[in-house]
């Protein structure tokens, strides 16, 4: 047996057989710009979720992660403009309300419905607006509705993001569509955004949990704009079981499912990022050579996340001196005097001393908008990886007033 893994030309959720979406502009947004969606399967679907580890959770996201026990569901809700997240019961009977108004429309049972909500926190859902708004959308879903759907997602993001892929299994096709939504408030502790995935291929509820678990932890957690885990942040799976086939996870199925579904995130992944909030760099931070592999993983996020990495990302100065520093307080025992560290191929740091290099040739890769720094501590075989943005003036313009602009 062989695959072929496929991208889809502006594909999305509707893209897998038996699913449809769409987005209306209900009045959440000051703008007029979409801020409701719904994507719905023809049938009921194997579903998992993964959500963010803020103990501040929205009300929204709680009623779907409470739905989503007996490992099934066949519609999503979404909106923008409003989290529903410090709302306390009301937020929590807004959202099980619109969830069952969306059920009797589709004629399916409330907990098959599953709301998410992101935008200002502390301010109640507009129900009768949401209502409304669904009343206009319900009769014009359709295969055609990824793209505004995604849109309906948006807040400060300036692109709707969504993709596809189909997965050949020797003339037996299957197909993953996914959207997602996130420009601040991005970093990895789980999610760290809204992302929803939807595919026609046969799974089991444990199996599409566990590949959904396996592709965050690969990709969505790899992935910090500023340093701020939302309280609404969601990742769903849906399977159908729509083509026909059935992936066998110990199988050469199981190994194509999870490729493509891996490399679906990772798009989306690098969508978020060059959307963020302000961002004009992206930068992978690969570490190698380590003792163990949670000590890559460490020092990767701390130099992720710094703020002098990440100011010296927007002026394009390869300052190396900040990077390693990151390294040293990242709470790993290593041993930089051992260490080398490369811009792309550009050697800047070797064995605890400064390398000899071109000043211009560094300033002029970081004037792109993607690079890659590389970390080596040649004390061991494992390896790990983040990807981070710069920080801008122009995020601090967007936070500033945040309210005003959603």
């Amino acid at each position: 047996m062989s695959y072929t893994i496929e991208t889809i030309d502006s594909g999305g959720v509707t893209s897998p057989q038996g699913f449809r979406a769409g987005g209306v502009a209900a009045g959440l947004k000051k703008s007029g710009a979409l801020d409701v969606g719904v994507l719905v399967s023809e049938t009921r679907c194997a579903a998992a979720g993964v959500f963010t580890t803020n103990r501040l959770k929205g009300a929204s996201l709680l009623t779907t992660h409470e739905s989503l026990q007996d490992g099934g569901a066949q519609a999503v809700y979404v909106n923008s403009g409003n989290a529903n997240a410090c709302t306390g019961d009301q937020g929590k009977r807004d959202a099980q309300a619109i969830a069952q108004y969306l059920a009797e429309k589709l004629g399916l049972a409330q907990h098959d419905v599953l709301p998410n909500s992101t935008g200002v926190i502390g301010v109640f859902l507009p129900v009768e607006k949401i209502l409304a708004g669904l009343d206009q959308l319900l009769p014009n879903l359709s295969d055609q509705g990824s793209a505004a759907f995604a849109r309906a997602m948006m807040t400060t993001d300036t692109v709707a993001k969504h993709s596809a892929r189909r997965v050949d299994i020797d003339g037996q096709t299957f197909t993953l569509g996914a959207c997602a939504k996130g420009s601040g408030m991005i970093h990895p502790n789980m999610a760290t955004m809204l992302s929803f995935i939807s595919c026609d291929a046969g799974l089991s509820s444990k199996d599409t949990e566990a590949y959904l678990r396996s592709a965050c932890d690969l990709t969505f957690n790899r992935l910090t704009i500023d340093g701020d885990t939302s309280c609404d942040d969601t990742v769903l799976l849906l399977a159908n079981g729509k083509s026909g086939v059935k992936i066998d996870p110990n199988g050469e199925s199981g190994a194509a499912f999870a490729e493509a579904l891996n490399g679906l995130c990772r798009d989306m992944v690098l969508r978020l990022a060059h959307d963020g909030e302000g961002v004009t760099k992206v930068a992978y931070i690969k570490v190698e050579g380590a003792a163990k592999k949670q000590d890559a993983t460490q020092i990767a996020k701390t130099i992720a996340i710094s703020p002098l990495v990440k100011t010296a990302l927007h002026g394009c100065d390869p300052n190396w001196g900040r990077i390693i520093n990151a390294a040293g307080y990242s709470g790993v025992d290593i041993d930089l005097d051992r260490a080398d560290l490369w811009l792309d191929d550009i050697q800047l740091f070797s064995q605890g001393a400064p390398a000899k290099f071109s000043e211009d040739a560094a300033h002029q890769i970081m004037q792109g908008d993607e690079y890659t720094f590389r970390l080596a501590l040649n004390a061991g075989d494992e390896a790990d990886w983040y990807i981070t943005t710069d920080f801008s003036k122009d995020y601090v313009d967007i936070n500033a007033d945040y309210r005003h602009r959603t």
